[in-house]
């Protein structure tokens, strides 16, 4: 797709219905009625995401919280729609819908960084701006690259404010998330393990 945005469907752009109709196969996220490229996914950042997935939905699913991967759309307001790395609603909240796009929020969005300045932009003050609007009360940012985790909280005025920031060791109080314990060590030493770049790459 590149990293030009495509418009579909009608000369205004791309509706809502048109996006949340299109398949998986066709990737993308819809800003202001446009379908723009997702970032490109490599070994570091599916590792991350997986990751996540283990510890967060073991967390979740024995207190009857839901954790979902990057597919799951979410209609944040009209010509925007996104699909974070992760999201989650915590234990005693209502739960989400068995089908089809989710329009309200998540208690729990995360993004694993990628390190194109595209996608860094995107995380970091894109996203961080669409998902405070939409009413995200936690957003947490993971970058490999620096192997941090920095989580965010919704405050009263509707923009973020830092809550916690680790670079390693276990996390004991997850802010929001009585009882979830990130043993990040564990998470580098997944990434550690993977090989170095090819020739060629």
């Amino acid at each position: 797709m590149g990293d030009a945005a495509i418009a579909l469907d009608t000369p205004g752009g791309l509706s809502d219905e048109a996006w949340l109709d299109l398949s998986e196969d066709e990737p993308g996220e819809l800003v202001g009625g446009v379908l723009v490229e997702e970032e490109v996914a490599d070994w570091i950042h599916e590792t991350a995401v997986m990751w996540l997935l283990r510890v967060l939905g073991t967390w979740a699913a024995s207190r009857g919280g839901f954790v979902a991967g990057s597919e799951l759309k979410y209609l944040l307001r009209k010509g925007t729609g996104r699909k974070p790395d992760v999201s989650m609603v915590l234990p005693g909240q209502r739960p989400p819908p068995r089908r089809g796009p989710m329009r309200r929020p998540p208690d729990v969005m995360v993004e694993v960084v990628s390190p194109r300045p595209r996608d860094v932009h995107r995380d970091r003050i894109e996203k961080l701006r669409d998902y405070a609007a939409f009413g995200v009360r936690w957003y947490w940012l993971l970058d490999p690259a620096t192997r941090m985790l920095e989580i965010y909280e919704l405050g009263p005025d509707g923009r973020y404010v830092w809550a916690q920031a680790a670079a390693g060791g276990r996390v004991e109080a997850v802010p929001g998330c009585e009882g979830l314990a990130l043993d990040l060590e564990d998470l580098w030493g997944e990434l550690d393990r993977l090989g170095e770049e090819e020739p060629g790459e």
